[in-house]
């Protein structure tokens, strides 16, 4: 199937461990017009980012069980892969600009679909 895929499509990598959480975030950014790759904790998300390059987008939840969460995800993404850019979420806790990775936005849950597909579209619209 990779072959067939326009090469228009970007990739967002959506970070989500609650199942319905993460198909309802798939189905945003798919209906925005993405490619979505699904991890259900920020290591496996690091693991997809080690194997993919086409990445261009993480969406990611901050609460998450493993060994770090979404802020901590957020931060290794900036370090190890400084052309991705990050959407973060959360039901819990709200963030100011001073509390994230540069060129990161953040989203309260419950968040507006329309407001995350334009964001997704301004992210790779300078790609």
């Amino acid at each position: 199937m990779g072959s067939h895929t326009p090469p228009s499509r970007h990739v967002v990598l959506v970070v989500e461990d609650e199942p319905l959480l993460l198909m309802m975030a798939t189905d945003l950014v798919e209906e925005a017009g993405f490619e979505a790759v699904e991890a259900r904790s920020a290591d496996q998300a690091v693991e997809i980012l080690q194997d993919r390059k086409d990445i261009r987008i993480v969406f990611t939840d901050i609460d998450m069980p493993g060994s770090m969460n979404g802020m901590r995800l957020a931060a290794m993404v900036r370090d190890r892969w400084p052309p991705i850019e990050i959407i973060i979420v959360s039901g819990h806790v709200k963030l100011g600009k001073d509390d994230m990775p540069a060129r990161s936005v953040f989203y309260s849950k419950p968040y507006d679909a329309a407001k995350i597909a334009a964001q997704l579209h301004r992210m790779v619209s300078h790609l």
